[in-house]
């Protein structure tokens, strides 16, 4: 019997480099389509505010998880600021958002999602905009403290905040102060 899993590796060695990223991507969005299956279900069944509560629980966890895997796949040593929007570039949230802007400074940096495709799949189906602040900051709280406990993350702008013009959320990462 063969290693079903070196076969697959092999297989997606020679697959063509934009296809294997395709592929990568595909199942991203997949990814992020079943979290978003069981929160309406789960919304549906025990309301929005036990749905944010588990969500936000799920999430915190899968932040450590996600971190330490992260940094034992990419040999991540980086401290800082810069060492977690090195980190943070990586993680499945990051690379599922096509409409993001990130700005480094020395000290600090700012993450920005302009456009959610999360938020405008509720909205177009006539659901109310998922107040998604206690779940991403907890998410992102714990990232960052398991890549570096001395930044900080601050919210500058999350739902249920009102949106500004062509801006979803707003994170600041900054070093700690003493």
């Amino acid at each position: 019997m063969t290693d079903a899993r070196e076969d697959d590796k092999k297989a997606l060695m020679e697959m063509d480099k934009e296809k294997l990223i395709d592929l990568l991507l595909l199942h991203l969005r997949d990814m992020w389509s079943v979290d978003g299956l069981y929160y309406l279900a789960i919304e549906k069944a025990l309301g929005t505010e036990a749905a944010t509560e588990i969500d936000a629980e799920v999430w915190t966890t899968m932040a450590s998880i996600e971190a330490k895997r992260l940094r034992k796949t990419f040999d991540l040593k980086g401290k800082g600021v810069a060492g977690v929007m090195e980190a943070l570039r990586l993680t499945g949230w990051s690379l599922d958002l096509e409409h993001k802007e990130i700005i480094e400074g020395r000290e600090e940096a700012v993450f920005i999602n302009h456009d959610c495709r999360v938020q405008n799949a509720r909205v177009s189906k006539g659901l109310d905009v998922f107040a998604c602040k206690p779940v991403r900051l907890g998410y992102l709280e714990q990232f960052v403290k398991e890549i570096d406990p001395t930044v900080e993350v601050t919210c500058e702008q999350c739902p249920p905040d009102t949106a500004r013009e062509g801006t979803w959320c707003r994170w600041r990462f900054s070093l700690r102060r003493r």
